[in-house]
């Protein structure tokens, strides 16, 4: 049977057997003396589908009959993707490159401050961060005996580490019909290629900005000279995930906590090992965050459940309405 289905007819027993409770209440309600009294029904979520409703019954007007009216919100559900993970990747990378056509004023002012701020960091914070970082860790050579090796390794979580993760996500997700797993999976390969594989490596190009260790200055930009420090590649790929991550477990805390601290301490080893400027850093996580975001966001859409269950209750009746969309 369609999972959906399941889930929708499950969700009707539960407020049959609710309705079977507040029915005989309203009744009760309506003989007594008070024009009004409200009820509070919490479900105890079992799982991402449970609603919660408060219902409120109350008179009009002295002789009127009561109404009853429910309020409440319903998480949109993550289910199977009704299209394939191809087409999937080529949509995303269509609506987030695209974006820019569908921006307001608003949208244009925020990155206009983004942009202000990263020049301002350009001028004023680079150059002193880069020569502490050069005073704290003195060789480039990652392997070397003066390198952090906890550094060295989080480094990683930047590529390989990161694609391992996703891989785990997608194993773990099939393996225990976990869809929210496979769609982090899913979200993640595909916001890594966009952001990190099409828009950092475009701005790379663009820019052609020298790296720290090549002792060019942090000013040096020769746009389409073969230099690829601006923005950083790594940290747009960690947070790219990290962002995936988050808002796929945005009900717990502590998932985005861990996602973004790790991503950020990326950022912090690229520029302990001389591979990036602060500002090449911080673009990268901006770019990163927000693709990862756009990405999950819009693919709800292609997950989420089209059926969905609304109690009505009223005097002397209870009952379900089932509502699908095509």
């Amino acid at each position: 049977m369609n999972p959906q289905i399941t889930r929708a007819m499950s969700s009707s027993l539960r407020w049959l057997a609710i309705s079977l409770v507040v029915t005989p209440l309203l009744s009760v309600a309506h003989a007594a003396d008070s024009t009004s009294c409200s009820y509070s029904i919490i479900c105890v979520a079992q799982n991402q589908y449970e609603p919660e409703f408060n219902l409120q019954l109350a008179q009009q007007e002295a002789d009127a009959p009561y109404a009853l009216t429910i309020k409440g919100t319903r998480k949109a559900s993550v289910g199977k993707s009704t299209i394939g993970y191809p087409e999937m990747l080529w949509k995303d990378t269509k609506y987030v490159l695209t974006a820019p056509t569908r921006w307001k004023d608003d949208d244009w002012d925020q990155i206009g401050l983004a942009a202000v701020g990263i020049a301002g960091v350009i001028a004023f914070v680079d150059r002193p961060v880069q020569d502490f970082m050069r005073r704290i860790a003195p060789d480039d050579d990652p392997l070397s005996p003066n390198d952090s090796r906890f550094l060295h390794e989080i480094e990683r979580f930047g590529r390989m580490y990161s694609l391992g993760l996703l891989g785990g996500f997608y194993v773990a997700g099939s393996l225990n019909d976990d869809d929210t797993a496979i769609a982090v999976a899913q979200d993640g390969l595909t916001a890594t290629i966009i952001a990190s594989g099409i828009i950092t490596t475009a701005g790379k190009i663009i820019t052609g900005r020298a790296r720290p260790r090549k002792d060019l200055g942090h000013a040096h930009f020769r746009p389409f000279g073969g230099d690829h420090s601006f923005p950083s590649g790594h940290t747009t790929h960690a947070f790219a995930i990290a962002s995936v991550i988050a808002n796929h477990y945005e009900e717990k805390a502590w998932v985005s906590y861990a996602s973004y601290t790790v991503a950020g301490l990326v950022g912090l080893a690229r520029s302990y090992h001389g591979g990036h400027y602060t500002s090449d850093i911080l673009t990268g996580a901006m770019i990163g965050t927000l693709v990862g975001k756009n990405v999950v966001s819009y693919n709800r859409q292609f997950r989420t459940g089209n059926i969905a269950v609304i109690p009505e209750i009223t005097p002397g009746m209870a009952g379900m309405r089932l509502v699908s969309s095509f």
